[in-house]
């Protein structure tokens, strides 16, 4: 049989030697390293950003664990840990920005939805997100969108009001997109710090 007629790859060799089946992703071929490593090569808003660097999704995640923290102090680690990870699928599919996902529609979800399960049984969270930690999650994550867009992709903060959540009175987060390597230290050791709070 020739190569031209087998069925397309549907996995991804990772650095960590594992191979992710896209189509049915074992929780067993998913490390953390390898996820920290995507994803602070990831760059958020396609990388039309200011700075040096751009701003991966790695820092992106950090900044949206600080803003649950400030906002949900009371919050359990591992609702803490999830909101670390929410975004974890993007290490493997990428960061498309949302105008991009509402064009692919319901195969992107379905892959993205398949990844996010396997991700949180492999961290011992619950599969899938409860839609009351996913819907606090999310406000976090939009909050976060509206620093991004405000402090270094270029948007007025009456831009930002239309698409984003203009955040509380009283909370601020600075946005300084890092070195990739740094970015990656800066998630794993969030992380880190999560998984002995769960033990």
């Amino acid at each position: 049989m020739s190569g031209r007629s087998r069925a397309p790859r549907a996995w991804q060799r990772m650095l960590s030697g594992r191979r992710l089946d896209l189509l049915d992703p074992s929780p067993l071929d998913i490390e953390i390293e390898d996820i920290a490593r995507g994803l602070a090569r990831v760059a958020r808003w396609n990388g039309q950003t200011s700075g040096d660097h751009a701003f991966s999704v790695a820092e992106h995640s950090v900044v949206v664990l600080d803003l649950f923290e400030i906002l949900y102090p009371k919050a359990s680690a591992p609702d803490r840990m999830t909101a670390l990870l929410h975004d974890a699928a993007e290490y493997v599919v990428g960061d498309m920005i949302s105008p991009f996902k509402a064009v692919l529609g319901g195969d992107y979800r379905s892959v993205e939805a398949r990844l996010d399960m396997a991700v949180n049984r492999r961290f011992g969270l619950t599969a899938p997100t409860p839609p009351r930690l996913k819907k606090k999650i999310k406000r976090c994550d939009v909050i976060c969108a509206w620093f991004e867009a405000t402090q270094i992709a270029g948007f007025t903060e009456s831009e930002a009001d239309a698409f984003f959540i203009h955040p509380p009175d009283g909370v601020r987060v600075e946005i300084d997109p890092k070195p990739v390597v740094e970015a990656e230290a800066a998630f794993l050791e969030r992380f880190r710090g999560l998984e002995r709070a769960m033990e």
